[in-house]
């Protein structure tokens, strides 16, 4: 289910910014990212199946399905970085903004908005060693801060912290996250 969610997401920022248009979300003045040297073993698995895979994913993976994403990232020739919030991490948005999941899912242009926050397509996946303190340009066109090793901040001034990294995929890698990134 929480691989619904990251493929959710994903789908969504694709949708949203066209996925020819993103072949370099990162201009120049904004952080470099070199290329990655990961060598943790690719799962045979991309980015949504990771998310279905998961049962922390549940509400992401709904998510991406309810903004018609899943065939977007499941695009074998695509190199998504994802921020995947887990289940608590949808809660706690949905008790911060008064929405319920059903009045959010049924918004799917504030949705495809917030999924696009958390996807990178870009020439390659980005695994944790490779980010540095900087701004990252998300898909959705938001700017996402790298404060400091394992530290986000949103658009909106909140703190992201990456609870698990380096989720690799047959197109990109997924990188859990405590919060729902939320534009300003």
């Amino acid at each position: 289910m929480e691989m619904t969610k990251i493929a959710a997401i994903s789908v969504l920022a694709v949708s949203l910014a066209g996925l020819s248009a993103c072949n370099n979300m990162m201009p120049q003045k904004h952080t470099s990212m070199p290329t990655p040297t990961h060598t943790q073993p690719i799962t045979a698995m991309n980015v949504v199946q990771i998310a279905q895979s998961n049962p922390e994913f549940s509400i992401l993976v709904e998510a991406v399905q309810a903004a018609g994403l899943v065939n977007t990232l499941s695009n074998p020739n695509a190199h998504f970085t994802i921020f995947a919030p887990t289940n608590d991490a949808f809660m706690q948005v949905l008790t911060e903004t008064g929405m319920t999941k059903a009045q959010l899912f049924a918004n799917k242009a504030l949705l495809t908005k917030i999924l696009g926050y958390h996807v990178i397509n870009g020439a390659m996946p980005i695994y944790a060693k490779d980010v540095k303190p900087g701004n990252i340009i998300m898909l959705s066109n938001d700017t996402l801060m790298v404060t400091t090793q394992g530290k986000l901040m949103d658009e909106s001034g909140r703190e992201i912290t990456l609870l698990k990294t380096d989720l690799a995929a047959t197109n990109g890698v997924v990188h859990v996250i405590d919060r729902v990134l939320l534009p300003k």
